[in-house]
C-alpha cells in the first residue's frame, strides 16, 4: 500500500526530528524549509543547514524512508510586509499568527501546485507554539487552497521531549529564540541567557 503524500513546512531541524519519526511509517514526506521570519540571514543558513545535515544522516540510516527535501529562498521581505504593525506585539501574540499564516499559505500553495495530496507543519511540536491557533489557519486554508491539512500536535506524548533526545543523538545546533527579530530584541531585555527559551 503506497504512503500518502505531505509537503511538510519544518521550522529547524530539531523541530523537524521527532515529527519525521511519528509521521514516517505512514507518509512519503517531503520537507519544505520556509522562514522568511528568521533574522539574521546568517541565523536562517545555519538553521537550514542543519536541517540539511539531519536529513542527510536520517536518510543515510533509513534507505527504504528517504525524505525528499525542497529549498524556499530567504524571503525576509514578506515576512516585514506581513508583520507591519505587529512590531511590539508580545511572543505568541498577533503577529506570530500572522508569521504562522504567511509559512502555511506557502506551504499549502507548493503543495497543491506540486499535486501533493496534504500539507502540514512541524511547529506544533514545540511548547511555544499554540497547536489550535496554528490548526484553524491551516483548516482555514485548506478550504481555500482546496488540499488536506493535517492537524497536529506533536507537543503530545512526549513529542517535544522526544526531539530535544533526537537533536542530541543527531548533534544538531538548537537556537534559543524563535527565529524573529522582534523576539530575539525581546529576550534580549527581558531575559538574562541562563533563562532563556530553548525551541
Amino acid at each position: 500500500m503506497s504512503k500518502k503524500t505531505i509537503l511538510l513546512h519544518s521550522c529547524c531541524g530539531p523541530c523537524s526530528t521527532a515529527v519525521i519519526e511519528q509521521l514516517i511509517g505512514e507518509y512519503d514526506i517531503t520537507i519544505l524549509y520556509y522562514n522568511p521570519n528568521i533574522f539574521p540571514e546568517e541565523e536562517y543558513s545555519k538553521r537550514k543547514s542543519e536541517q540539511l545535515k539531519f536529513l542527510k544522516k536520517f536518510n543515510d540510516s533509513h534507505q527504504n524512508e528517504q525524505v525528499k527535501f525542497i529549498d524556499h529562498d530567504y524571503d525576509s521581505k514578506s515576512f516585514y510586509e506581513k508583520t507591519k504593525g505587529f512590531e511590539n506585539e508580545r511572543e505568541g501574540g498577533a503577529r506570530c499568527a500572522v508569521c504562522f499564516r504567511l509559512r502555511l499559505f506557502e506551504t499549502a500553495k507548493l503543495a497543491k501546485a506540486n499535486d501533493f495530496e496534504f500539507f502540514g507543519t512541524t511547529l506544533t511540536v514545540s511548547p511555544h507554539k499554540n497547536a489550535e491557533i496554528i490548526n484553524n489557519i491551516g483548516l482555514s486554508l485548506e478550504k481555500d487552497m482546496n488540499v488536506k491539512f493535517l492537524v497536529s500536535n506533536f507537543k503530545k506524548n512526549n513529542g517535544y521531549k522526544r526531539s530535544v533526545e533526537l537533536a542530541k543523538e543527531y548533534e544538531l545546533y538548537r537556537q534559543n529564540y524563535c527565529g524573529c527579530e522582534f523576539a530575539l530584541k525581546i529576550q534580549q531585555i527581558e531575559a538574562p541567557e541562563s533563562l532563556k527559551k530553548s525551541y
